[in-house]
């Protein structure tokens, strides 16, 4: 970024606040300040937080672009790119491309060569993270869940040996069923519902899923959710059962491969089921 205020050529990614309207950079500012084009999920949003923060639209374009126009809004920026102009881009509330119509935007910048910036900032996935109180080492964003119980708990049901915390979105109204289709199929994980993140009613329940389904079911909150649940308990496998399951494996596919699919499925280190792979092919 030049000191003239003048922004790069090309797209900028931007964050927004998912709550505090003090939560922007000053980088982001600087971006919706000096950008020759802005577009937004919701554009009475960002002429908002733009007025809080006493930046001035001056005439520049506002474009909208959300999942319902996206492929009509989307020639026009293109456009603005390839005549040299300086895009910014902000999702409704934080980080943009995160469970946010602006990735095709993103995909189709990049396809035609045009420079991609980001200006990080909020993440409604982070903060949650961050009070949550379950293990961050490893998680997994999976968004929104489908709406329909049967496509939910088949869902639930492939994520269930994932080796970290789940992180997912809902709206209160499917809080609920998700908590009580999530207790059936995971069982009694460690989970944390995070409501309302970095707002004046900011608030954090906590317990195992059973706990929560009732909890909520009996009370339901308001406002934005994200939902934490814990990785599966992995019991320990004994040998004879990795054999077994190498078996199979290695009569179906490569050596690399029964390893991969062994060792995800079992929660066993890779090194130990590898060294065993390698036991059984060269045993006569």
């Amino acid at each position: 970024m030049a000191d003239s205020g003048a922004i790069e050529a090309g797209l900028h990614l931007v964050a927004v606040p998912i709550g505090s309207a003090r939560d922007i950079t000053l980088r982001a500012l600087d971006i919706l300040r000096g950008a020759d084009v802005l577009a937004a999920e919701d554009t009475r949003s960002l002429r908002r937080l733009m007025e809080i923060h006493g930046i001035p639209l001056e005439g520049r374009p506002m474009i909208p672009y959300h999942d319902h126009n996206g492929p009509a809004a989307r020639p026009r920026l293109l456009q603005a790119l390839r005549d040299g102009k300086s895009v910014a881009y902000c999702s409704e509330a934080g980080t943009p491309l995160i469970a946010d119509p602006g990735f095709q935007l993103g995909t189709a910048a990049r396809s035609e060569g045009a420079t991609l910036r980001a200006a990080p900032g909020a993440s409604a996935v982070l903060a949650a993270l961050c009070v949550g109180g379950l293990p961050t080492d490893r998680f997994f964003f999976a968004g929104f869940l489908p709406p329909k119980s049967a496509a939910r708990r088949a869902a639930l049901r492939d994520m269930a040996a994932i080796p970290g915390t789940l992180v997912l979105y809902e709206s209160p109204k499917r809080l609920a069923a998700l908590l009580s289709d999530a207790a059936e199929v995971l069982g009694p994980r460690r989970a944390a519902v995070c409501r309302e993140l970095t707002k004046r009613f900011e608030e954090v329940l906590d317990g195992d899923l059973p706990d929560l389904a009732t909890r909520v079911a009996e009370d339901p909150p308001r406002g934005e959710i994200v939902l934490l649940i814990d990785r599966a308990v992995q019991e320990e496998v004994s040998e004879e059962t990795l054999r077994e399951m190498l078996a199979v494996e290695l009569e179906a596919g490569s050596l690399k491969t029964a390893v991969k699919s062994v060792s995800e499925r079992t929660g066993t280190a890779r090194k130990l089921v590898y060294d065993l792979a390698l036991s059984m092919k060269d045993a006569p």
